[in-house]
Parts: structure tokens; C-alpha cells; sequence
């Protein structure tokens, strides 16, 4: 159960502050731990010591932001004036400070790298960039995928990302301080559908042209056990069309289309875009990541927009237009999948 906000703060964001400094007077002795329990690899792949310099730059940012976020709460009147447009935008630009040095250290540390394909746009495209919302429709599979999606979306793009989040990630403490304080969404895992979609409809019918709603359709990361959940959810509603185009998808969960078609609705004047990627889709656990990250990581990312205009407005249509994307996406990382790495 999710402590009290006043709890998370007074609690949770020191306590970041104190592992981090933990963490750096205790390196040297993290590092020869890791190292020792990872000795049975060969040493290319010994990936405890990346790992750990890893943590240290998180907790080291995540306080630096926490810092941050308390100079612009007081800098505001205490909280009074978060909700002004300047100060939104101060907060994004931290956002976009913080997940710009969270891809510097995962590029340094693991040998990250992120190729996006999109194509290349029209002038009547280019000035759309900045004259309508959009709405992102993404897979969810692999770690930091999130992130990565809206680093790029704030650097990118420009743009001001709104996301649906689950409430258990507010345990983080900067992820709770600062998405509380922009338009966003938390919600708890056993919400009502009806709540989640609410919080979407109210999102996206607020967006102004640079604004961007993120929505995951898959409800979660992809794994083996929850594609087949999802296509025996479809066959107990007795949708036996949506389940059988399911089944013929192998690195996807089945949409749930619900969530989409409600942002869509909300917000008609939006494009909608697609994004596919792959390349960490094996590392799902903290098992997997110790025993298959790989020496150097390349991360693939294919992204398609579909112009307000181009979007269907029947129901029915949409979801067999959503599936039809979502058949697109599972054939584009069948091809750009890379092989997986070896388990040691």
C-alpha cells in the first residue's frame, strides 16, 4: 500500500538522499563485491561493476533533482504558484535535463546506443510537429523503454509529455515530486477501467499543440505468460476476431483498445503516433539483466504517424485499425529483433 504523500516526503526522498551518499563513500567496497560475485563470467561480461556505477549515477541524479525540486517549491511562493505555465515549463526542463543525463550514463556505462527510424516528413509534416498534439501509441517490453521514449519525445520533439502511470511508481521519490506536479496520472494496479479512463480523457482534453499523451496499449511489459493471459481475456469477452489476430502475433501483447480509442476521442485534433522498438526485450527481471546484458546495447526504434485526418472515428474500424498497427509493429521487430544473448 502507498504511504501517504506527506510520508514519501519527509521518509522516502531523504532516504535517496542518504543511500546516495552511501553509495559513493562505499563504492570501492560495492565494486569488489560485484566483482568477486561475478568472477565465473568471462570478463567482458562480468557486469556487476557496470551495474553498480550505474546505481551511483541514478541515486546521484535522482538527488541532485530531488535539490531541484525543492529550490523551484520555494522559489514559487511554497508551492503556491506550481500550477503557472513558467513554472510547468521549469519542470520539464528538469525532466529533460534529468533523462538527458540518465542516457548520457547508460551510453558511457553500457555501451547504449538508440537508432530511430521515422520517415522522412513532408513540409506539411514538419509544421504539424508543433501545431497539434499527439497521442503515442508504444509496445512495453524491456527495461528503461519508457524513459527512452520520453527522452526522446522532450529532446526530440519538444514536446511536453502526459503519461497514465501505476501508483506503486511513486516510491521513487523524484518521479514522485516532479510527475505530481505536471499533468500527469498515477493510478493504483486494481483501479476500475472506468477511473483509468477517465484520467485519459482528462489528459489528452487538455493538451495544447506541443503537448504529447503516452499510452502503453499492451497494459504492461511483454512477456510470454501475459501474451497468452491476454489472448484468453479476449476468447472469455467472446471476441474471438480480436483473439485469433492476437494469436498471430509473437512479440506483442494483444491492445487493449480502450484506453487508445478514449485519448482519440478526447482529443480529435490529435495524430496519433506508433512506436515500435526492440533490442532489450529479453531482460525483464533482475536475473535476466545479470545474466544477459550484453557487452555493448543497441536498442532499435521504428516510429509511424498517422494524421488526425487518417484516423477512423467508427469504433469497430478503430480497433481493427489499431490491431492492423499492431500487426505492423510485431513484423517490424520480427525483422530488426537481434539474436539473444546467451545465457552465462
Amino acid at each position: 500500500m502507498l504511504p501517504p504523500r506527506i510520508i514519501r516526503r519527509l521518509v522516502l526522498a531523504p532516504l535517496i538522499v542518504v543511500l546516495a551518499v552511501g553509495a559513493v563513500i562505499t563504492l570501492p567496497i560495492w565494486l569488489l563485491v560485484v566483482t568477486a560475485a561475478s568472477l565465473r563470467l568471462p570478463p567482458p561480461q562480468r557486469r556487476g561493476t557496470r551495474l553498480v556505477w550505474f546505481a551511483v549515477a541514478w541515486l546521484t541524479l535522482e538527488t541532485m533533482m530531488l535539490g531541484a525540486c525543492l529550490g523551484l517549491w520555494v522559489a514559487n511562493g511554497f508551492g503556491a504558484r506550481l500550477n503557472r505555465d513558467e513554472y510547468q515549463e521549469r519542470h520539464y526542463e528538469l525532466i529533460r535535463w534529468f533523462l538527458a543525463k540518465i542516457y548520457e550514463a547508460a551510453v558511457r556505462i553500457f555501451r547504449l546506443s538508440v537508432e530511430v527510424d521515422e520517415p522522412t516528413p513532408t513540409s506539411d509534416e514538419l509544421s504539424r510537429r508543433l501545431t497539434r498534439p499527439v497521442v503515442v501509441l508504444s509496445r512495453h517490453a524491456g527495461p528503461g523503454d519508457s524513459f527512452l521514449l520520453i527522452h526522446h519525445l522532450l529532446t526530440g520533439y519538444n514536446r511536453r509529455p502526459r503519461i497514465v502511470m501505476k501508483a506503486a511508481l511513486q516510491f521513487d521519490p523524484s518521479l514522485d515530486v516532479v510527475i505530481n506536479r505536471l499533468p500527469n496520472a498515477f493510478v493504483p494496479n486494481r483501479a476500475a477501467e472506468s477511473g483509468i479512463l477517465d484520467e485519459i480523457r482528462r489528459l489528452s482534453s487538455g493538451m495544447d499543440a506541443d503537448d504529447a499523451l503516452v499510452i502503453f496499449p499492451e497494459g504492461g511489459n511483454f512477456t510470454p505468460r501475459r501474451r497468452w493471459r491476454a489472448i484468453l481475456r479476449l476468447e472469455q469477452k467472446g471476441l474471438a476476431a480480436e483473439a485469433a489476430r492476437a494469436r498471430k502475433l509473437e512479440y506483442l501483447m494483444a491492445p487493449r483498445p480502450n484506453g487508445a480509442l478514449a485519448a482519440i476521442e478526447a482529443c480529435p485534433q490529435a495524430d496519433v503516433v506508433f512506436v515500435a522498438h526492440t533490442g532489450l526485450d529479453d531482460l525483464v527481471t533482475f536475473g535476466d539483466i545479470w545474466h544477459r546484458l550484453p557487452v555493448s546495447a543497441e536498442i532499435k526504434a521504428k516510429w509511424w504517424r498517422v494524421r488526425a485526418d487518417d484516423v477512423p472515428r467508427d469504433r469497430e474500424e478503430q480497433i481493427r485499425w489499431l490491431f492492423d498497427h499492431w500487426d505492423e509493429i510485431d513484423a517490424w521487430i520480427a525483422e530488426n529483433r537481434p539474436a539473444p544473448a546467451p545465457t552465462t
